[in-house]
């Protein structure tokens, strides 16, 4: 088997893979699902943000979690493979590339776990790490009535991808990332062995894995909390000229109790002027409103922030209950009179409502182009001087995409776990969203992201990357700060070899075999 795997890089290396190598690798790992020359499938040497393109040495579609320990077992059994999974090819920056190395498609295995089930009374569902959250979803909400407690905006995303990074949305607030919302794992570790883990049991590889970027296992089940999903959601915007009225807002929100706010808080800012893109019509939420400057405060600058909430209902409540408390809500808000919008519309609708901004991009030929997006959490202390120059200085014109803002609350974080988060109890998700075409404009973009970053780093601000993207060692010691040692500790201990998530670019593959 292991002469086979090495005949197969030789022939890589000389740019020629025939079909038959291919077939019996398959056949020496004795796999139950299929395997697929790299040179013959695109997705494994590309991502969503289109700005790396790799060739891997082959795909695997596994059955199941056995075949993925045999895929990384046999690769350490080699001089220099490496083992990437895939989920839905989402990531930016390559991270779920492996150049020259081993691919595994996720989404092979999203069938493999879909189970119920009730512990200490909590209604909980079993589901691969291959699945999307998009058939959680809706699975969940039409056969039980239930859903997962916690959201990514976009849920084309599978299960595993993003517990590896955390998991973010405007429910965070209230119930934390996903990575808060699992209570236990099945992993194949970078040492080939498949283990389940929790709080109790193997918690250093279960708090490791999540947000762990890939590097310490591959998540092929999570067990998810679940609670009763509403019928309804009352989605609503609302408009500020003011940075510090629309921060002010948003941080009273996200820390009521619950019943004493929305229950969902996010924002982003916008131009102040008529592009169709970046300015006053990415605000309404129905093609019936429309967006009236005259509302607007002469005071306004360069720049507007739109707050969004949503309100969870059920079919049986009455409307004027609905209304009251709305109203409420709102009545203690300082935005722009005149500028508010809002809709009802059905939870699960509410929840993929990114899904109808995707079918609009590929529509328009614009979904496949190259993504620079930029993801940070910048700390409250940093974030009205990051709005002052980032904002209303360097992206006052939009960027051709949503530019995203909210306050998160640290305590709702496992600090247990391998995300890197900013200081203090509340800190902002900032995300610059962008589709280009492709051309000289990507670079340009990326250039403006790294000058963002370095202008971060050069300002002292309290910040980390989210879904992180650094070349050297020294960005992502600087990255993990006190939590490097851990990190690298976790490393040694489940993948000694480094042989999993090369395309993270944070550890070198060892040449040594396993003892």
């Amino acid at each position: 088997m292991i002469a086979c795997l090495e005949r197969f890089v030789h022939d890589n290396d000389a740019e020629s893979k025939p079909d038959d190598d291919v077939s019996s690798i398959g056949k020496s790992l004795d796999l139950q699902g299929s395997i697929e020359s790299g040179g013959k499938t695109g997705i494994a040497g590309k991502d969503f943000g289109g700005l790396y393109s790799v060739r891997p040495l082959a795909l695997i579609k596994p059955s199941g979690a056995e075949d993925i320990a045999r895929v990384v077992k046999a690769s350490s059994l080699t001089s220099h493979l490496t083992v990437a999974a895939r989920g839905n090819g989402h990531s930016i920056n390559g991270q779920a590339m492996a150049d020259g190395g081993l691919v595994i498609d996720m989404r092979s295995t999203e069938e493999n776990h879909f189970k119920f089930l009730r512990v200490n009374g909590s209604p909980y569902i079993d589901v691969s790490g291959g699945a999307l959250w998009e058939d959680v979803l809706t699975r969940c909400v039409s056969t039980f009535g239930l859903a997962p407690r916690s959201w990514t905006d976009y849920l084309s995303l599978t299960v595993g991808g993003t517990l590896s990074n955390a998991g973010v949305s405007g429910q965070a607030f209230r119930y934390g990332p996903q990575t808060s919302n699992v209570t236990e794992l099945e992993v194949v570790t970078g040492k080939g062995e498949i283990s389940v883990c929790s709080e109790t049991q193997n918690p250093e590889l279960f708090f490791g894995v999540l947000g762990g970027l890939g590097q310490f296992g591959i998540i092929t089940r999570a067990r998810v909390k679940l609670q009763l999903a509403p019928d309804m959601v009352r989605w609503i915007r609302v408009v500020y000229s003011e940075f510090e009225d629309f921060t002010r807002d948003a941080e009273f929100l996200v820390t009521q109790k619950e019943g004493e706010s929305f229950d969902y808080v996010e924002g982003f800012v916008f131009a102040n002027n008529d592009d169709q893109v970046n300015g006053w019509s990415s605000v309404p939420l129905g093609p019936d409103q429309e967006f009236d400057p005259a509302h607007i405060p002469q005071t306004a600058g360069s720049v507007l922030y739109c707050l969004e909430v949503a309100f969870h209902y059920r079919n049986s409540d009455h409307p004027s209950t609905v209304d009251t408390a709305v109203s409420r809500l709102l009545g203690r808000l300082g935005f722009v009179r005149g500028l508010k919008f809002q809709v009802d519309v059905s939870y699960v609708e509410f929840l993929l409502r990114v899904k109808r901004a995707e079918e609009h991009a590929k529509a328009n030929g614009i979904w496949d182009s190259p993504h620079p997006w930029l993801n940070l959490f910048v700390s409250k202390s940093d974030i009205v001087e990051f709005d002052r120059t980032v904002f209303k200085g360097m992206l006052k014109d939009g960027i051709g995409g949503p530019m995203l803002i909210y306050p998160l609350l640290r305590s709702k974080w496992d600090n247990r776990t391998s995300v890197a988060l900013p200081g203090g109890e509340i800190f902002y998700i900032v995300a610059l969203l962008r589709f280009v075409p492709k051309g000289p404009s990507v670079e340009k973009l990326v250039a403006q992201n790294h000058e963002i970053v370095q202008w971060c780093i050069k300002q002292g601000l309290g910040f980390k990357l989210y879904l992180p993207h650094y070349q050297s060692n020294e960005d992502w010691k600087r990255h993990f700060g006190n939590q490097w040692t851990r990190f690298v500790e976790r490393k040694a201990r489940f993948d000694p070899m480094a042989i999993l998530a090369p395309g993270q670019k944070i550890f070198k593959r060892t040449h040594h075999n396993l003892n």
